[in-house]
């Protein structure tokens, strides 16, 4: 089970980049469970799909050409339980008044198998690097 459940979540995690990609928040939130929780770079928390969403969406306003990637280095699953964990590395760029940004870092995902489908419960994206102006001289 564990091959076919890596096989899904590295889909599910191709999709989530490509709806990123696209700004699409509506497909971005197909990949979580209703009570999904992040944890973003700057350490703001959102509970629940809903409020996921309009963060998300609030980000791509103010940033019109924001993009984040994560690039999964390992997933491991515990069939009993049907959950698993990934990491990898992020990539977030946008650019703000005073030029281009470039965050990275690593992160953390939660998955959860229900009803056959593997969904993400949980994510935390902890800042590692940042490359460009103001917004990396301090704590956003």
């Amino acid at each position: 089970m564990s091959a076919t459940a890596i096989s899904a979540i590295s889909a599910a995690r191709a999709r989530s980049n490509a709806a990123i990609a696209a700004q699409d928040t509506t497909a971005i939130a197909r990949e979580w469970m209703p009570d999904v929780h992040v944890v973003a770079s700057s350490g703001a928390q959102a509970a629940g799909a809903d409020a996921n969403v309009r963060s998300m969406a609030a980000a791509f306003a103010r940033r019109p050409d924001t993009k984040w990637v994560r690039a999964t280095t390992r997933i491991l699953v515990f069939d009993a339980w049907q959950v698993a964990s990934e990491e990898g590395e992020w990539t977030g760029t946008w650019t703000d008044p005073d030029g281009p940004v470039r965050v990275t870092g690593t992160y953390l995902a939660q998955w959860r198998n229900t009803n056959g489908t593997w969904r993400i419960q949980a994510e935390v994206f902890v800042p590692v690097a940042c490359e460009g102006g103001a917004h990396c001289r301090q704590h956003p």
